[in-house]
């Protein structure tokens, strides 16, 4: 009795490119929800900071229910703790052990792995914001306005932010990366709007702060949000402007290795 034996080909090649993204994008997705770290900046400070200021009358959140105010402007934190300061910590330190650059020599390109990271933000993004309304809900949240201009703050929104974060991780060592992202973070959530209303800080100083990214995203929400506003141009105009120079600026001197 014989036996016919067959003869196989290796046919090597690289995956369909968007099979290459989804899984790059699912494996950053993984391993940032399992980074303790990463939780803690994501989803547990911004969820305590949403119960603690609402429950308790520490700040002067004017007319209304503290959570009125507050829902908002912790969605955008929200969107800058996971866009800017946890993207710009986890690639700092990709690109010093240098898992970028061998990234790079793969068969998915600079780009696809851009994009991969990108959807891993807007996946966390989206668990944020559904956590984060149902605890607001919970403590007597009564949102109205158009979802279709939230939407689009929270876009632009995360833009400006990942462009800012790449732009940090890419051109800083990884130690300096860390400090600056942290301490970029505290100082954006006391004088960004998130809590502390800008008209505390004077008029010229509600001026200046209301330019940065954070208070737009923070006043665009809270006018959509809290007082029933239609599309907020001028904060919508201020987060593009962000988002083209800062990813402009990244993909100019990010630097792979």
């Amino acid at each position: 009795m014989t036996t016919a034996t067959g003869t196989y080909t290796p046919e090597p090649g690289a995956a369909p490119l968007p099979r290459m993204i989804a899984a790059q994008a699912a494996l950053e997705t993984r391993m940032l929800l399992r980074n303790g770290e990463q939780l803690l900046l994501t989803v547990v400070i911004p969820t305590l900071l949403l119960v603690l200021f609402s429950s308790v009358d520490i700040v002067d959140t004017g007319k209304g229910k503290a959570v009125d105010f507050l829902a908002p402007g912790i969605l955008a934190l929200a969107v800058m703790s996971t866009a800017f300061t946890g993207q710009a910590i986890a690639t700092g330190f990709e690109r010093r052990y240098g898992v970028l650059k061998r990234l790079a020599a793969s068969p998915l390109p600079r780009w696809g792995l851009m994009t991969a990271k990108t959807a891993s933000v807007l996946v966390t993004e989206v668990l944020q914001v559904i956590l984060l309304t149902v605890i607001a809900f919970a403590l007597g949240w009564r949102p109205h306005g158009n979802p279709a201009a939230v939407l689009l703050l929270l876009i632009l929104g995360t833009a400006a932010f990942s462009g800012l974060g790449l732009l940090m991780a890419g051109t800083l060592k990884a130690e300096a990366t860390l400090a600056a992202a942290n301490l970029v973070f505290l100082l954006l959530l006391v004088g960004g709007g998130v809590i502390v209303p800008l008209d505390k800080f004077g008029s010229a100083g509600q001026h200046v702060l209301g330019l940065l990214p954070i208070s737009a995203l923070s006043d665009g929400l809270r006018d959509v949000l809290q007082h029933g506003a239609g599309t907020p141009w001028g904060d919508l105009g201020i987060l593009a402007v962000w988002a083209v120079v800062a990813l402009a600026a990244a993909g100019r001197f990010f630097r792979w290795e």
